[in-house]
Formats: structure tokens, sequence, C-alpha cells
């Protein structure tokens, strides 16, 4: 089964070309049925991959596809490399992309033909991209799947192009993961000349003979962090995630749940080695993680757009995955991918069905009492907002859980930090589900005339996901609760090459219990003064002041930016092309082409139709000639 990985990115490419191709020709129920069925299809083999992965005595293999760079000592093939860790992620990849292309089907059914197929053609390469970027045996494959989900994000945030904000948004995104990949490009040359290859089997045992502290891994390993931070919207590279909304809905929820931002901790996840031998990073990783998550949560306090909401609260989830990387909790933080893959991917969903009932309105102001009239949006859009808050015994309370835990074994003020973070999740998620589906309705009566539950198209993915958003979990249940951490030991084998080098500071079972209780007790406290809070929720028009404004604006930070670079590489490019280019390169070409016209005219004037001036002019150059040939 092994051998046949290289099915499960080619599927999702086949339907990239079929729909792409044949985007002039296919009606939509073909071009819906390609789009799905394709990536169901890497689902299946996926599954298939996943439990020969499980069997006892499985090793990682490595399946060679061709050679794909040979020069002097340089090899670099173009291999997949199936280990846990790959299994898993094609799992999250493959299942959660299904799931949203069945939803597409609905909710993009009013766009024209070519637009569908365009639509699902984009798609399908996005999870090829991932699929490649998981699936690499080296750094330069991942690298290679790593663009290809820029590009994707930038062709499906700018899907409706003829907004121009929405252009500026995958513009925005398209730029600020460039900054990133910068970083992560040069890490790849040092680490090249550094090892000699970009191969994973043979660069981490090279950097394990380098030892702890290594200078070189350190700056390694920043720099890959900095493409880390590009992609998975980290500090200060996060501004591009919320524009995202712009691209469709269900997008949305590709780009938020299971891929895109995720590729940042799979990276460093891999690379797990490198980073547990450059602590210094690691602190680094940690510290920048349990900011940005408290940072994006309090800027979700106060949005109104139901979708800005999510975007800053994946900003914040992704902040607590790589509060878990730097902390050394590896599994931690690959199991928060994974609960989170499921109830961000509800709660984006969740929340295109709404904008789907209101005819496209995303403001949560003029929602309400949508409860009645869309029971199993809600339901769902319940369960998915108790996972996020961290409410046991639902997914993503195990899975924080372990993050803070280990976080407070390594300082408890991180641990405080993101638990302020947790708390203020539990708040802006129930004041979005209040506001929206809870009070009464505040929309215009021809909203409220178009108020439906969404068709099973998009009813049975929600359904889904709210499943997997209850029962995720319960593969990490910890021993502190009776319970074998499945995952754990799952995923052993992948960071077993780091244990040699991780301090671990366990805390004691009561100390675990005692953290539980409270943290459970506190986002409890917080769900109720949300709800008490937004449960009659009326619009009074007036604007936010003070503090809230700050939050509202978030923060400033675009406006900041956008003075400290935007704004003076304008007034750069703008001078540049004033002086350099129309003033200097223009006119020095303008300059040649004007003198050889003006020499051509003066040229000109000694053609005057005169024998006795030709005569004249002859003898003039004889005496030239005999003065030069006598004294030269």
């Amino acid at each position: 089964m092994i051998n046949l990985v290289w099915l499960v990115p080619c599927f999702p490419l086949l339907g990239f070309l079929l729909n792409g191709v044949g985007r002039r020709v296919f009606p939509k129920g073909v071009t819906g049925i390609i789009g799905c069925l394709t990536v169901l299809a890497s689902f299946l083999i996926s599954c298939g991959i996943f439990n020969a992965v499980r069997a006892d005595g499985f090793t990682a293999q490595t399946v060679h596809l061709f050679d794909f760079i040979s020069a002097g000592s340089l090899h670099l093939p173009f291999d997949f490399y199936v280990d846990q860790l790959t299994s898993l992620f094609l799992l999250i990849i493959t299942g959660v992309g299904f799931l949203i292309h069945l939803y597409s089907t609905a909710y993009m059914h009013e766009e024209s033909g070519e637009g569908f197929a365009r639509y699902f053609a984009y798609l399908n390469l996005f999870v090829f991209s991932m699929l490649l970027l998981v699936l690499g045996a080296n750094y330069v494959i991942m690298f290679i799947g790593w663009e290809g989900v820029g590009l994707c994000s930038y062709l499906l945030i700018g899907f409706w192009f003829k907004n121009a904000d929405f252009t500026k948004a995958a513009n925005k995104a398209f730029i600020m993961n460039r900054i990133g990949d910068l970083g992560f490009l040069i890490a790849l040359f040092w680490m090249l000349q550094q090892f000699g290859t970009l191969t994973f089997t043979e660069v981490f045992p090279k950097a394990a003979g380098l030892g702890m502290h290594a200078t070189v891994l350190t700056g390694i390993t920043l720099l890959l962090f900095v493409g880390a931070a590009g992609k998975s919207a980290q500090i200060p590279l996060y501004t591009w995630l919320p524009d995202a909304m712009a691209g469709p809905t269900p997008v949305s929820a590709l780009i938020h749940a299971a891929t895109m931002v995720t590729a940042g901790v799979y990276m460093i996840a891999r690379s797990n080695v490198l980073y547990t031998l450059a602590p210094a990073t690691q602190w680094v990783v940690a510290v920048v993680g349990v900011l940005t998550a408290v940072f994006a949560a309090s800027i979700a306090l106060k949005q109104n757009d139901i979708k800005k909401v999510l975007a800053y609260s994946t900003v914040s989830q992704l902040g607590y995955m790589f509060l878990g990387l730097g902390v050394g909790a590896y599994t931690g933080a690959v199991f928060h991918v994974m609960t989170h893959a499921f109830f961000k991917a509800l709660l984006f969903l969740g929340a295109g069905s709404v904008i789907h009932a209101m005819g496209g309105e995303q403001d949560m102001r003029k929602m309400g009492g949508l409860r009645g009239p869309m029971k199993i949006t809600y339901i769902t859009f319940l369960i998915a907002c108790l996972a996020i808050a961290g409410i046991p015994p639902l997914s993503g309370f195990f899975s924080k859980d372990e993050i803070l835990g280990q976080a407070f074994a390594a300082s408890p003020l991180l641990y405080v930090v993101g638990l302020a973070g947790a708390l203020m999740t539990a708040f802006y998620m129930f004041r979005a589900l209040a506001m929206t589906f809870h009070g009464t309705f505040r929309g215009t009566e021809a909203q409220r005339h178009h108020l439906h539950e969404s068709p099973p198209a998009m009813t049975l993915p929600l359904i889904v996901l709210a499943l997997l958003a209850i029962a995720g979990g319960w593969v990490g249940i910890p021993e502190v609760l009776g319970g074998h951490h499945g995952l754990s030991a799952f995923l052993a084998p992948v960071f077993a090459p780091s244990q040699p080098f991780i301090v671990r500071h366990e805390a004691a079972h009561r100390t675990e219990l005692l953290l539980m209780a409270i943290a459970t007790a506190l986002v409890i406290i917080m769900i109720l003064w949300a709800l008490r809070l937004f449960n009659r929720y009326k619009d009074d028009g007036k604007p936010f002041s003070g503090f809230a404004r700050v939050l509202a604006d978030k923060w400033y930070v675009d406006e900041l930016y956008d003075a400290a670079v935007g704004r003076p590489l304008k007034s750069i490019s703008g001078m540049l092309d004033r002086v350099v280019e129309k003033a200097g390169i223009d006119g020095l070409v303008n300059g040649v082409g004007r003198s050889v016209r003006w020499g051509s005219r003066q040229v000109r004037m000694i053609q005057t139709g005169q024998v006795g001036f030709y005569i004249f002019a002859m003898v003039v150059g004889m005496v030239i000639l005999l003065v030069v040939g006598i004294f030269l």
C-alpha cells in the first residue's frame, strides 16, 4: 500500500487538469463530481496508508519516484517520505478537504459554469500542493509544495477578481508569504552548505552530531521559523490571514483549517531534531506563539464580521500550536492541528451556511434569532464553539490542555498568558454565537423571508465535522484522566530522535488536575458572561470608543505597517520612477534618439544641390587628407 502513495497527490492534480482544461465544456454537475471524487480517492488511499503505518513493526519508508536534481556532489531525488506524521496529515488534508469540496458544490452553485470549474480546479491544485508539501522526503520537495499553496491561496483569495479589494487582499497574502519564504530559502542554502544535502534522513543525523546550542543550528532554525511565521500567520507576518476572508467561505475553511496555515507547524514538527538542538530558537517560537495567541484573541473580541472573528481565532489557535512546538510539546502541537482542523472547518462552514441564508450578509449586528430557522447549523456551530473553548470532553479540551500543561512545566508565565488567551477565546466565540443565533432577528424583511436551512450538501459536512469535533480528541486522553494517549504512542517514532535532548519538567498528576479544573471553571464563567451580555443583543448604532475602538481597529497594526513600510516604499518607488526611470534611463534612451535625429537634420543641410559647393567640399576634403598624411 505504501508504494501507492504517489497516487494520493496525483488524483487532485488530475482533477485540476480535467476541470481546468474542460472549464468551458463540462456542466457544473460533472465539474463538482470530478473535484470531489478525486479528493475522495486520495482520502481512501490515505486511509489504506494510515492502516499500513499503524501496523506493528512499521518503520518509516522512502518511496523513490525519479531523480530530480543531480549536479556534482548534490543529489536530490524526487522521493516521498511516509511515516506516522505524514499519514496523519494525509488523513486531515484529504478528509477535511473532501468535506469542503462537497460543501462547495452547493455553496458555489450560483457561479457561472466556467467560474465554477475554475474554482474547483484551484481547489484541487491547492490540495495537491499541500499533499506534496507533507509527502516530500527533502526540503526541496517541501518547498515546491510550500510555494504551491502560496500560489493557490493567491488564486482563491482573489477568486472574485473584479472586486479591487479582493485582489488587494490576494496580493497582500502573496507578498507577505514571500517575505517568510525568503527566510525559508536562505535556510535551505545554509543547510546545503553545512550538511551537503537537504534530505531529511541525512540532515537530521548530521545535525544531531553537532550537539546542543550549535550556532549554525540556531541560525538555520530561526530562518526556518521566519518561513513558518509567514505561512502560519505569526507575529509580525499575520495580517494577511484576516484579509484572506475576501475569498469564498469554503476557501477560508480550507486555508484556515486543514491546509496552508498548518504548513509551518508541520515543517517545525518534521524538523523537531533541529529545533530541540536549538533551545534559543525554541524560546523564540514559544514566546512569539503565545503573544500571537493573546494578541489575535484580543482583536477578535470586538470584531463584528463573523468571518473576521473566525480569522483572528485561527491566528490565535495557531499561536497555541507554536507555543506547543516551542516548549517541546510536539505531539500536543500536532494534536491541536488535528482537532483545530475539525472545529475550525466546522465554524467556517457554519458561518458560510449563515451567510448563504442571509444573502451574503456577514455583519453579526444584522443577524440574530437564527437558531429557529437554522437548527442544524446552530447545533453544529454550538458544538464547534464548545470545542474551541476547551470544554471537556470535546476535542479542543484535550489538545489545548496538553499544550498549556507543557507550557506550565516550562514556564508558569507562559501558562498564565496562554490561559488568558483561552479565556478570551471562550468569550468571543460565544459572543459570536449569541449575536448570530440568539435574540431577535435584526436584518431586513427581505433577509427574513430568505432565511432557510442550507441544503444537504452543506449540512452533511457540518454534521460529520461536528461528530469529529466531539470525539476527535479522544485519541489523546491523558493518563491523569485514566486514558492512554494513543496519538502520543503513534507519533513517538517521529519525535524519538529529539528525546535524548529534551529536558522534561513533568508536573505532578495533582497539579495537572488542578490546572484542568481551574481552566475549565474559568472558561465556563467566560461563556456565561458572554451569553449574558449578548443573548439579547440590540445594535444601538454607536461606534466603539476608547480601548474597544483600538481592538476593533486591530491595534492599528495595518496602519502602522502602511506608515512604516507601505508609504515609504511608495515614496521611494515614485522617486525612482521620476528620477531614475523617466529622467535617467528613459532620458538616456530618448536622448540618443533625439541626438541622432538632430544630427541627421544637420547633416541633411550639406545636401544643397549646388555643384559649386560640392566642388569646394571636395577640395577641402583633399586638403584635410593631405595634411593628415603629411603630419600624422
